[in-house]
């Protein structure tokens, strides 16, 4: 399920800037369109380097995705008395874990792949939105993935991303509460840079 949740997670990213003026639900299909068709067209050229691609994924990752957010969330209680560099390193080290066994996955999505919106939800007064969508295939029955903006200045950002009812956040803030019960945040960080630790798929 994770490695599910990992691949909706980065249809969510592309590479255009000017797109954080567009509406959540017209910037989940930019950036879903606009990987897959680097996907496409770039297949070979990351199948011969995989930190090239890597390297693409996590410099679009930052365009859209709310990661230092999607951090606290995850840390939940952990991340009180943490300092805004710490959070922002946790990020990073997630981010970079996840890429290391996940990214060269992302190769193998299907050409005929495509993205469709279900239903746009406001919540809290419009400064979080629900974005729900169908990864539809070729083969097998449609993927729904919801995604969850908020307003960050004039940019929608991503902070969770929901597979088939499973949160992003909910899923990693499960592991880890477990993890930082007996080992402080630095540790842990270092950890995850080093691949020692191996999130559950």
């Amino acid at each position: 399920m994770l490695l599910r949740l990992f691949l909706a997670l980065l249809l969510t990213v592309g590479a255009a800037p000017a797109a954080f003026s567009m509406e959540p639900s017209e910037l989940v299909l930019e950036r879903s369109h606009a990987v897959l068709d680097a996907i496409a067209t770039r297949r070979e050229e990351f199948r011969a380097d995989p930190a090239a691609l890597r390297g693409f994924v996590k410099s679009q990752l930052n365009d859209v995705m709310d990661r230092p957010y999607a951090a606290q969330l995850v840390l939940a209680r952990h991340a009180r008395g943490a300092s805004a560099q710490q959070i922002q390193a946790f990020a990073d080290a997630l981010t970079d874990n996840l890429l290391r066994r996940y990214a060269d996955a992302l190769l193998d999505v299907d050409a005929g792949t495509d993205v469709r919106i279900a239903a746009t939800t406001p919540l809290r007064d419009g400064q979080i939105v629900r974005v729900a969508s169908r990864i539809v295939r070729r083969a097998g029955e449609p993927v729904q993935v919801d995604y969850m903006f908020r307003r960050k200045g004039d940019a929608w950002l991503v902070f969770d991303v929901i597979v088939e009812g499973i949160s992003y956040v909910q899923t990693y803030r499960n592991q880890f509460d477990e993890i930082l019960r007996t080992r402080n945040l630095d540790a842990v960080i270092e950890d995850l840079r080093s691949g020692q630790i191996q999130l559950e798929d």
